[in-house]
């Protein structure tokens, strides 16, 4: 394959070769929107310059370094969030972003709160999606001190201490799920909720507002009691194959977090396929495959190109301007997959 030239990149910019190569040597200044056209164009067609063309646009620019503590390195979602934040850092026209993605050894408050204290030492600010525990808390009110704002991501901890929070209005989530259930099931009966932790706010949130659109708005419908997988597909599979054995009126099961996998598994693998309702969270392969073979009815999701935008300029917006920059919440909204969508 022939590697672009300066020529391609011209073209590609909508710009002329005279222009390009100004933004190459740095010669003559070219206007910023200019230079970013032209650094866009050089990403998206492979030019072998890109590195220090990214140099020249962003020369004169403030460098921040922002870390991001997610969950579950294996788990596909939290790939794609990876990713996500990745293409955000470099989209950022107002400053040079240095990230640094990490993940906890577990999800224990000493686990986290290790994980806050070292990103903390070489970061500007920290995000992170994580459980509500004092210890994590305790942390977080020392960088406060320091001067390092922190955000809590899609599940909200903290409160009054973290900076901000980034992600979906979780009660609506839940709320959104048991309509989803009340509307679509053959007819009423049990109806069941697995949430990662009880210690995960933004769990608890979804699954009590699952249980209030039902109780307002369903009561023909009994919530069983709520079920924790830890957010691991294992569990979730033997956790749903109990259940179907357990209730054989099951008409409904919402996966709050993490481990629908486990669940998509067992009702594919036990034929009920069809006859239980199963709303997930987030748009993966595994839940596009379930919706497309009718094991999903809906899958809730975050906006993840979105949301990461949005951290990015809540982020440098707090290492800039300190206190009060930036709202205490900002939710996004949320996405509903169906098979007739994805």
């Amino acid at each position: 394959m022939r590697r672009p030239t300066i020529s391609d990149l011209a073209r590609a910019s909508g710009v002329s070769v005279a222009t390009v190569d100004r933004v190459l040597n740095g010669r003559h200044r070219v206007r910023e929107e200019t230079a970013r056209r032209v650094y866009d164009a050089a990403e998206s067609i492979g030019y072998h310059a890109l590195g220090l063309i990214r140099q020249r646009v962003f020369e004169d620019l403030p460098q921040y370094k922002l870390a991001f503590l997610l969950q579950k390195p294996m788990q596909s979602f939290y790939q794609n969030f990876a990713r996500e934040i990745e293409t955000a850092a470099r989209g950022v026209a107002t400053a040079r972003i240095q990230t640094q993605i990490d993940f906890p050894a577990a999800s224990t408050p000493a686990a986290i709160t290790e994980k806050i204290k070292a990103l903390a030492a070489r970061s500007h600010a920290i995000a992170l999606v994580g459980p509500d525990y004092p210890a994590v808390a305790g942390a977080i009110d020392e960088l406060k001190e320091k001067g390092v704002p922190v955000f809590s991501l899609l599940s909200d901890f903290a409160a009054g201490v973290r900076k901000g929070y980034i992600g979906l209005d979780n009660s609506k989530v839940g709320r959104t799920a048991a309509w989803a259930i009340a509307k679509t099931a053959p007819h009423p009966g049990k109806v069941a909720c697995f949430v990662g932790s009880h210690r995960f706010h933004g769990h608890e949130l979804r699954e009590m507002g699952f249980r209030s659109y039902l109780r307002e708005n369903a009561p023909e419908f009994e919530v069983v009691e709520t079920l924790i997988n830890l957010e691991t597909s294992e569990i979730t599979h033997e956790a749903t194959l109990t259940l179907l054995q357990k209730h054989p009126d099951l008409v409904g099961l919402y996966v709050c977090g993490g481990g629908m996998e486990g669940a998509i598994s067992a009702i594919r693998e036990e034929g009920f396929v069809g006859k239980i309702v199963l709303i997930v969270n987030e748009l993966t392969p595994e839940s596009k495959a379930g919706l497309a073979d009718d094991v999903v009815t809906m899958a809730i999701s975050t906006p993840l190109p979105a949301l990461c935008k949005e951290m990015m300029t809540l982020m440098t917006t707090a290492v800039e301007n300190g206190e009060a920059a930036v709202p205490g919440q900002t939710f996004l909204p949320l996405e509903i997959y169906i098979s007739e969508n994805i």
